[in-house]
């Protein structure tokens, strides 16, 4: 996210990228019910959890869990960094600079990366992964040493997401420079969540929940027959502890953290966020920030983004793209909240 780092890790080094946990809060003082559909595994080197208040009779449990498990295969194959012969794996080591053919769902989420990057002036870059590697969050390991800034520069002028070019009519991407690589761990897993979503619907369950290494899109009822009630984690590095809980349906969530994975040097502090138009790591207070929307994938890119951007420079953006975000903010009294109206509004407690 950054973008997140690499996209697909295991799931205990995925939540400390995140920097964030989500919690699925159910009512107090109630006997606990049993979801008549519960499936939760691994996928994309993180794990999925999925519930259902409800299941029609036409469909059983095992049908269900092989239709959602065939699609998240499919999509891992196609955006995953970590799988060798995945296309996307395959466009990155690719050198040509020739339009080359993709498939239709790699093509959605690049135009719904390349829309965001346009939106937030390049905050927002799925062409960051080697800046990231070269400051050490990456894949291959850690350090403790900040870079050269010439080899910061000189990432600077390979990369870019002007440098690819999306062609819809033919669904091909153009890489202007051979060695672009690009890391799809801020859209991927959100546009998982969406799909399975969409198998659920189309099987007729409409009160569920769907989340993928964080990322998360409900509809409906929990088995309460009340919202979903969602609980994001306090930012605070020492120990796990809970900021708020918001009781939400009919959407998407995605919470973004920067405050568990970072170095120090000479008494300063490197954040695993990197900043695609400097190639250095951010330095705003922002320590984390929650975004809902009516896509996962949505979701997913601009929690990103904005922890890329800051509180202030992020808010002015949700509002102007009329968005519901959550910026928790470090001060020197704690952590302060900086909620856009729309997220007021879209949490508010029933009376």
């Amino acid at each position: 996210m950054l973008l997140k780092l690499q996209l697909y890790r295991n799931s205990v080094k995925a939540g400390i990228i995140l920097g964030f946990i989500v919690f699925i809060v159910g009512c107090e003082n109630t006997t606990p019910k049993q979801y008549p559909f519960t499936y939760a595994d691994g996928i994309m080197g993180t794990s999925f959890s999925i519930k259902a208040s409800q299941l029609p009779e036409n469909i059983t449990v095992k049908a269900l869990q092989t239709q959602i498990k065939k699609r998240l295969d499919e999509i891992n194959q196609r955006m995953s960094t970590y799988v060798a012969d995945s296309e996307l794996v395959l466009l990155n080591q690719s050198r040509s600079t020739v339009a080359q053919k993709i498939s239709k769902p790699l093509f959605k989420v690049l135009a719904a990366a390349e829309k965001i990057s346009q939106k937030t002036a390049g905050a927002f870059d799925i062409t960051v992964a080697p800046l990231v590697d070269l400051w050490g969050f990456g894949a291959d390991g850690h350090q403790s040493i900040a870079p050269k800034a010439a080899n910061i520069k000189l990432l600077l002028l390979k990369n870019g997401y002007q440098k690819l070019r999306l062609d819809e009519k033919n669904l091909t991407l153009t890489k202007e420079f051979p060695t672009i690589a690009m890391d799809l761990s801020a859209l991927a897993k959100g546009y998982a969540v969406d799909e399975i979503a969409l198998i659920l619907e189309n099987n007729n369950i409409h009160d569920y929940l769907v989340e993928i290494g964080g990322e998360i899109r409900l509809k409906g009822y929990n088995i309460q027959g009340k919202k979903w009630r969602i609980a994001i984690e306090k930012p605070n590095i020492h120990q796990r502890e809970l900021q708020k809980v918001i009781p939400i349906t009919d959407i998407a969530m995605a919470t973004s953290g920067d405050y568990r994975n970072f170095f120090e040097q000479d008494g300063q502090q490197f954040s695993h966020t990197i900043d695609p138009r400097t190639g250095y790591p951010v330095q705003h207070k922002l320590s984390s920030v929650t975004v809902l929307s009516d896509r996962s994938m949505k979701a997913d890119a601009w929690a990103t983004a904005f922890m890329v951007l800051g509180d202030d420079a992020g808010y002015k953006i949700a509002e102007e793209n009329n968005l519901a975000v959550l910026f928790i903010i470090k001060t020197e009294q704690g952590f302060a909240e900086r909620a856009t109206p729309l997220f007021i509004e879209l949490t508010e407690v029933e009376k």
